[in-house]
């Protein structure tokens, strides 16, 4: 199995310890040193609540390490919970219930793009993405992945290796439709040119 290298990331030396402690014999998971941490594949935190200092050390930490994050914390009420998401936290562990292995398999759900959340939290954060969808997405003709139809249209057919003259005559537009549809693609996304837009798209799983 891959090694996963694991960050550890507290707000007391206590806590620190016991993740630490928790983790540092899985054969499959190697614990970084502090200054190894730029190096994690995961992040593991632990706070007793999602105060400000600790939504702010979430912040600065995913920010600095770009890697998803498994939270130990003795709650997380379902208004905190888009906080969270939105600092990188991909699984959520109550601190009461944390053990070796559901520890470790958080950290491996995260490591392979996955997520773990509590059973109630499930029900919210999906309530909150479907608020998100209807309220914001919809009426701006946007879907999940931030994309219009059109443009998963354009997308599509670069994908299929169509060039612009041979979009613009598969979807009935003028070739400066189909630039200005790729324009805007990537210039809303900051995607880098026509093939990170087709990837981009691959990865949404709109394509």
């Amino acid at each position: 199995m891959e090694q996963v290298r694991v960050a550890l990331q507290a707000m007391d030396p206590v806590s620190h310890a016991g993740l630490a402690a928790l983790l540092q014999f899985r054969g499959d998971l190697t614990v970084l040193r502090p200054q190894q941490r730029a190096d994690a594949d995961v992040l593991v935190a632990a706070a007793e609540r999602l105060t400000t200092d600790a939504v702010a050390a979430l912040r600065r930490a995913g920010a600095e390490t770009g890697a998803p994050i498994v939270l130990v914390c003795q709650e997380v009420t379902e208004a905190e919970l888009m906080t969270a998401v939105e600092c990188r936290v991909v699984a959520i562990l109550p601190r009461a219930a944390v053990t070796t292995e559901r520890l470790a398999h958080s950290v491996r759900a995260a490591a392979a793009g996955g997520g773990v959340l509590p059973p109630n939290l499930v029900g919210e954060l999906l309530k909150q993405v479907d608020r998100m969808q209807r309220d914001v997405l919809a009426p701006n003709g946007l879907n999940a992945s931030g994309l219009t139809p059109r443009e998963i249209d354009v997308l599509r057919l670069m994908a299929d290796g169509f060039d612009t003259n041979e979009i613009a005559g598969k979807l009935c537009y003028s070739e400066r439709t189909v630039k200005n549809v790729i324009y805007g693609v990537t210039h809303r996304l900051k995607l880098r040119n026509r093939s990170h837009a087709v990837a981009y798209a691959l990865r949404a799983g709109m394509i």
